[in-house]
C-alpha cells in the first residue's frame, strides 16, 4: 500500500502563498494539510517566491528533489502591471529553485539553478526518470530568443543530480499556439504527456513511443473531457498512479478569483485509453491546492511528515501578512 504527498502552493495575495506546502493522503482521494496549512519550505533565492512544483525521488539513491518555478506574483506584479504575465513570460527568471532531502522532513536550503540566457522564462518544471539514460528528463515551458520569444514550447534536459544538466532541447511544440505545463508518465511501454495548449487554452493529452517523442495528440481525451471542463479555465495537469492501476488526474481550475481556485479531479481506469471521468464527489481537499505534483510515499513516511514539528520551516509565530 502507498500513501501520497502533494507538493503545491496556495493562491493568496501575500508572499506566503508562493512557497512550498504539503498535503498528505493515505488513499489519493482524501487529503489533509501539513503544518496546519502553512508553508513547510521557503525560497530565499531569486524572486523569493515559487510556484508550479515537481517532487521526485531518485530511484537509485532515494534522494528526494523539489524543483519549482522561480516566480513571485505577490512581490513582482506591481513592477509589471498592467502587462505582468506577458512581461514575465519574456523577461522572467531563467532559474529553477531546488530543495533536496533524504527523509522528506529535513531539507536543504533553496538554491537556484540557471537554465540558460536564451530563455524568456522557465516555468512549470516536471521530471520523469529515464531508465535507459539513468537520469531524470527534466522538462519545462519556455519562450526563447530563437523566435524572438513569440511562443512557449516544452523544453527538456537530462540530469542525474539536479546540479549538472545537458544542453536543453525542444521536447514538444504546437504549430499554431503555445504549449505549457507539461506532465509526462510512462505506462505499458509508451509515454503520455498532458499539457495546456491551443488558442482557447485547452488541456490536451499526447502519446509517444519514446520518452523524447514525437508526441501525438489523443483525440479520445478531447472527446471525454470536452463536455465537462470549460476551455480557458484549467491548467497545470498532474497525475498519479494508484496501487490498483487507476490514474488520478488533477486539473488546476483558475476560473474564479482567490481561494476558490484549486484542483479538480478526474479518474481513469486505464491511462492508455485516454478516457477520464470527472470525480469531484470522490475527493476532498482542506483548501485549494495549486499547481504541484504528487509523490508516492510509504506509511512510515506519511506518519513522519504528519507528526513532524514544522514550526521552524513555516513563518514564525506572530507573523501576519
Amino acid at each position: 500500500m502507498s500513501a501520497y504527498l502533494f507538493a503545491h502552493f496556495r493562491e493568496k495575495t501575500t508572499p506566503d502563498g508562493e512557497q512550498v506546502y504539503f498535503g498528505i493522503s493515505r488513499d489519493g482521494f482524501h487529503w489533509e494539510a501539513v503544518n496546519d496549512g502553512k508553508p513547510v519550505l521557503w525560497s530565499y533565492v531569486g524572486t523569493k517566491g515559487v510556484r508550479d512544483f515537481t517532487i521526485v525521488r531518485h530511484p537509485k539513491t532515494g534522494r528526494i528533489y523539489i524543483v519549482a518555478t522561480d516566480l513571485s506574483v505577490s512581490y513582482g506584479c506591481r513592477l509589471y502591471r498592467p502587462e505582468f504575465w506577458s512581461k514575465v513570460g519574456t523577461q522572467g527568471s531563467t532559474g529553477l529553485v531546488i530543495w533536496e532531502s533524504d527523509d522528506l522532513v529535513h531539507w536543504t536550503e533553496s538554491r537556484l539553478a540557471d537554465m540558460g540566457s536564451c530563455f524568456g522564462c522557465v516555468w512549470a518544471p516536471d521530471a520523469i526518470w529515464d531508465e535507459e539514460k539513468q537520469a531524470f528528463m527534466l522538462h519545462w515551458s519556455s519562450s526563447w530568443s530563437y523566435d524572438d520569444y513569440k511562443s512557449k514550447r516544452i523544453i527538456y534536459t537530462y540530469t542525474a543530480d539536479f546540479e549538472h544538466f545537458t544542453e536543453p532541447k525542444v521536447l514538444h511544440e504546437e504549430e499554431r499556439s503555445e504549449i505549457i505545463d507539461s506532465a509526462v508518465y510512462a505506462k505499458a511501454g509508451k509515454y503520455y504527456m498532458f499539457g495546456k495548449a491551443g488558442e482557447v487554452c485547452s488541456i490536451r493529452m499526447y502519446e509517444a513511443d519514446t520518452i523524447t517523442g514525437p508526441y501525438r495528440r489523443m483525440d479520445c481525451f478531447d472527446r471525454c473531457v470536452g463536455d465537462v471542463i470549460e476551455r480557458g479555465l484549467y491548467e497545470a495537469p498532474t497525475a498519479v498512479e494508484l496501487d490498483d492501476g487507476r490514474y488520478c488526474l488533477f486539473l488546476d481550475y483558475y476560473g474564479v478569483p482567490g481561494a476558490g481556485q484549486g484542483y479538480v479531479p478526474f479518474v481513469s481506469e486505464d491511462i492508455t485509453t485516454g478516457i477520464f471521468r470527472r470525480a469531484d464527489e470522490e475527493f476532498s481537499f482542506p483548501y485549494g491546492y495549486k499547481h504541484g505534483t504528487i509523490l508516492k510515499i510509504t506509511d512510515e513516511e506519511y506518519a513522519r511528515i504528519r507528526d513532524y514539528d514544522w514550526s521552524d520551516k513555516g513563518y514564525p509565530s506572530g507573523w501576519f501578512w
